[in-house]
Formats: C-alpha cells, structure tokens, sequence
C-alpha cells in the first residue's frame, strides 16, 4: 500500500507565501534601515558642514598624508601624524586672521583720529577731483554741500548709532563664534580622520564596492580626484593672483601690501572675490589722489582675475579630474551658488559623476 503524503494544513504557508514572506521582510528591513539613516542625519544636522568641509581637506592632503607616513619618523605613528598635520592645519588659518587682527588694532587709533577729526572738520574734497575731464562743478557742489561740512550732527553718523547698526555688529559677533565653533570642530574631526589613515579611505572603498559593484568604487575615486584636483586649483591659482596683485599694491604705492596681497590671495581662491579686494585698494589710491595709479591696480587686476579664473583654474581643475572648461566652469559656480562655499569643491566632484555617467551610458 503507497502510503500518502502528510497532509497540508489549510492555513501552513506553501513555498509561495514563504517567499513572499521573505520578500516582505527584506523590504521591511531596507525601509528600517533608510529611516534610521535619515534619522541619524537629522540628529547630527548641524555638523554634517563640519564633516563636509574635513572631509574636503582630508581628500586634498591624503597623498601627502601617505608619503609622510611611509617616513621613518612617522611609521607606524598614527597619532603623532595626525596631530602634526591639524596643529599645521590650524596655523595655517590662525596665524593670517592673528595677524590681520593685530594690523587692525594697530590701525585703529589712527581710524579713530580721523573718525573725530571728519566729526568736527567734514572730509576734504580730494585733489584729483578737480582734475577730472568733467563734472567737476557738480561733483564740487554736492561734496561741499554733504562731506565738506562738519558731520557731527549728520544723517549719516547718527546713523552709526541707531539699532541697525547694533544689530548687524551682534550678527557679525554670532557669525564670527559659530564660524569659530565650526572650525574647531572641524579640526577634531579631521585629527580623527587623519588617525584613521589608510584604514578609512579602505573601508569607504570596500564599502561602495560592495555596495555598488566595482563601478561604485570607481565613481567614489573619481570624486576623490576630482575634490583633490578642485582644492588644487584653488590654491595654485589664489596664491599666483595674491603674488601679482601683491607686487601690483606695492609699484601702486599702496600701504601694507605684502599684509594686502595675503589677504587678496585668500580671497582669490574663491571665485571673483579678489576684485573687491583690489577695488578697495584702488578706492584708496583714488581718495589719496593717484588717479592714474588707482587706473592702472584696476585694470592690471582685471586682466590677472579674468585670465586666472578663465583659463587657468579651469584648465588646473579640467587636467585632474578630464573635465571640459564649461563643465568645470559650471561646476564651481553652480555650486557655490547652491551650496555655498563648500559648493566650490562639490561642483566639480558632481560634474565628474555626470561625466563618468555618461561615458559609461554612450560606451
């Protein structure tokens, strides 16, 4: 007798249910673990910058990183390492803002004097007015009717007084502390990344690899390269622009103009922010009465900005990362204008996975 198969309960799962069984609890589980994700980065919302702006250093100072720590001074120290390059990290940023500071103390008994001696006298109708090719009648008229007076009892600096200005000095004050937070804690962040050395970048490889195949960990490199060749650009190009504008302030005449050319390379690494450096030096020549001089910082610091940041920072990024001038362009004005500052390096790191896209989609 052929015995008979056990009976299937009515209500027993068949080898369908089970699989939709599983198939439920797998997109349960990648549900859970998206919102934990996103819940995670809302509670730590107000350092993702701080995480951001260390990683962009990190990224730009890694083959470095590498190189000194292969040394026989440093192998095998990773704290020592790390603790070196953030105290340079810091210097770098600290001793410039130590030193403007104290240029700025050092200059302001002198602003001081001329704040009073504008309250009780007005300002002097500058020299260079009167050799003007026209309007000079009524450039006159109007700055002895406005500036030439004493100014005491004016509109204007009884508008140094009132709330606004209150208001926008405590501003400044706020800003100031929360970019002064910002920076610590970017440097803790950093001394901890730079700890971690080759570990890190290894595990954030192995990570998008397996995660996204091998495509996944060559798309992660090509940002790598494409941040480090931005941070690159940057740089390079900040710091020619500083040293012809520096030699340009000191032919000009203008006062301090090793302390002003630091400062104009500062700003030349974020795109076209040098020509309001410039433009004020060039304001001060004008005030002092060197019209042919303050001419000529105008239109020497034009030409180094347009050439700078036209052909030479895209061509620096462009080589790095194999990126075209428009798509460099592109990237890092986009970016700063969507993200700000920190859009300077993500732009051209978005614009290389769109180029990488690409090349992969027509291939």
């Amino acid at each position: 007798m052929i015995p008979r198969p056990p009976a299937v309960p009515p209500n027993s799962p068949g080898p369908s249910s089970a699989d939709e069984c599983l198939k439920r609890q797998k997109v349960a589980s990648v549900a859970l673990y998206i919102g934990l994700v996103l819940l995670a980065l809302w509670v730590v919302r107000d350092f993702i910058v701080v995480v951001a702006w260390a990683g962009v250093v990190a990224i730009a100072l890694w083959p470095l990183l590498h190189r000194v720590a292969g040394s026989r001074w440093f192998k095998g120290r990773t704290t020592l390492l790390a603790t070196v390059f953030t105290l340079v990290i810091a210097l770098l940023v600290l001793l410039p803002v130590a030193l403007g500071l104290a240029q700025a103390l050092r200059e302001a008994h002198e602003l001081n004097e001329w704040f009073r001696d504008v309250q009780e006298n007005g300002i002097a109708l500058p020299d260079f007015v009167n050799r003007l090719p026209f309007g000079v009648q009524q450039i006159t008229s109007w700055w002895q009717a406005n500036l030439a007076q004493p100014l005491r009892g004016s509109a204007a600096m009884k508008g140094l007084h009132s709330e606004t200005v209150m208001t926008l000095g405590r501003h400044f004050g706020a800003r100031a502390a929360h970019a002064a937070m910002v920076f610590a804690f970017m440097l803790v962040t950093l001394f901890v990344i730079f700890q971690a050395g080759p570990r890190l970048s290894g595990s954030l490889l192995k990570a998008a690899r397996r995660g996204f195949g091998d495509s996944g960990a060559d798309l992660v490199a090509h940002m790598g390269t494409a941040v480090r060749g931005t941070v690159s650009g940057l740089v390079v190009v900040g710091v020619g622009e500083g040293a012809l504008l520096g030699v340009a302030y000191f032919v000009t005449g203008v006062p301090h103009a090793a302390l002003l050319g630091f400062v104009t390379a500062i700003a030349a690494m974020l795109p076209f922010c040098a020509p309001i450096v410039f433009g004020l030096a060039a304001l001060w020549l004008l005030v002092q009465g060197s019209l042919a001089q303050a001419i000529g910082l105008v239109v020497f610091g034009s030409i180094v900005v347009f050439v700078a940041e036209h052909f030479v920072r895209p061509v620096l990024i462009g080589n790095s990362t194999r990126l075209p001038f428009l798509l460099v362009l592109f990237g890092i004005l986009g970016g700063a204008e969507t993200f700000g500052l920190l859009g300077i390096f993500i732009g051209p790191a978005l614009m290389t996975v769109l180029m990488v896209l690409w090349t992969d989609l027509v291939q």
